[in-house]
């Protein structure tokens, strides 16, 4: 290892991997409260963390992350909370010029994009404009066939609508990859999902799809008479300051401004393995349930506000941390998707809430304690970012910023 260290605010200190390009930001034994976060007091309950990011872990969740990793070509992670601060990046920026990875690079955040979308509901559930317990098709006359169930817009939030999915080129990467310049429109996606039927009976079942939030999106602009992206930027990224967080738009391919560019593992006929260039894609596809584009330090602004109660009122955020009393469609276990977020259990038994994404080329995560003790946001440029492992340096990430350390 070589490494190189100069001084910062706080005693921070700089190191150099050159093996991973890592470089990280700590600051042991300086905490340093989320910004807008509320002090605990001697009476409240003992904060989830007390203890300083594990640095020395998470710059091994980071060792090797570029140019000949077959996970990651690059990785940016910001850990925080009144717990303590941690910042890392490691990689390339681009694999033909091997110029380290951007620390403020902007990425594809996927399904992140539900967060923002579920928040703009509750928003509106706040103000009036809608009921979660109403049918969904009291907002959207004509969208539903008659002989459709009553779907309420709760459990369009939560994923228990059994509306199926749309039809579309197939999860295969080739399949997607020729359609990567497709402009889809929304309504299509919603009258194609509709058409097939429920898939069981709302409020039943919980199942992750996309559809869910296409129609949410579209309720959005419906309740208010303008686009779902300006309502987004209206209510959440100008009030948060989340400059760099923005939506691509119908036709747009590339990502606006600095970025680390994404690769897919394909394998070629000769058993070899091409890395690809997925940057540029279009997203409308995904809308309103996943083509958001945004930083590590949007995402934690974002988290810590959400969290904070400072984008949801108090009443509605509790939506967000309700997981429906209900089974997995698929894995036939208890639900963990709430309105917008997950609820997870790391092995240790710590409780953290968030929600991750990926597009092909990046694999995205935001969340942390509910008591703001810890955050975590990240952007690993995975090589299979859709494969139904984790990916191993999420994975350890994961492990290194939200497992509290043994007494």
């Amino acid at each position: 290892m070589n490494a190189r260290t100069r001084t910062l605010v706080a005693a921070t200190v700089l190191l150099g991997i050159v093996s991973g390009s890592a470089v990280a930001h700590a600051a042991p034994g300086a905490p340093v409260p989320p910004s807008g976060s509320v002090s605990l007091s001697a009476e409240a309950a003992a904060p989830v963390f007390s203890t300083a990011p594990d640095a020395k872990a998470l710059m091994k969740a980071l060792d090797g992350v570029g140019v000949g990793n077959a996970d990651a070509t690059a990785a940016l992670v910001r850990v925080g909370g009144s717990s303590g601060r941690w910042q890392g990046v490691s990689g390339v920026a681009d694999l033909g010029s091997g110029r380290p990875a951007l620390e403020q690079g902007r990425f594809r955040a996927g399904s992140v994009t539900k967060t923002f979308t579920a928040a703009v509901v509750l928003q509106l559930a706040s103000e009036g404009k809608v009921d979660l317990d109403k049918p969904v098709q009291r907002y959207l006359p004509g969208t539903f066939p008659d002989r459709f169930p009553s779907v309420s817009v709760r459990e369009l939030l939560n994923h228990t609508s059994g509306i199926k999915p749309a039809d579309g080129p197939g999860d295969a990467f080739e399949a997607q990859w020729d359609h990567r310049f497709d402009v889809v429109d929304p309504h299509d996606q919603i009258a194609d999902a509709l058409a097939q039927g429920p898939e069981f009976a709302p409020g039943s079942a919980q199942h992750y799809l996309n559809i869910n939030y296409t129609v949410l999106g579209v309720l959005i602009e419906k309740l208010t008479g303008t686009a779902y992206e300006e309502q987004v930027d209206r209510r959440i990224l100008r009030p948060l300051g989340l400059r760099q967080t923005s939506f691509p738009g119908r036709t747009q391919t590339r990502i606006p401004g600095p970025y680390n560019h994404g690769y897919q593992a394909v394998p070629r006929p000769d058993g070899s393995t091409e890395l690809r260039d997925v940057s540029v894609w279009n997203s409308s596809d995904r809308w309103a349930a996943g083509d958001i584009i945004s930083t590590t330090a949007d995402l934690e602004r974002f988290t810590v506000a959400l969290f904070g109660g400072r984008v949801v009122p108090k009443a509605q955020l509790e939506e967000m941390f309700t997981v429906p009393a209900v089974k997995d469609v698929e894995s036939g276990k208890d639900a963990v998707l709430t309105a917008g977020l997950s609820r997870i259990v790391m092995p240790d038994g710590t409780e953290v809430w968030g929600k991750t994404g990926s597009r092909f080329g990046y694999s995205t995560g935001m969340g942390g304690t509910r008591d703001l003790s810890r955050t975590l946001a990240y952007s690993v440029n995975s090589t299979d970012a859709k494969g139904k492992e984790m990916n191993p340096v999420v994975r350890g990430l994961l492990t290194a910023a939200l497992t509290r350390p043994r007494s």
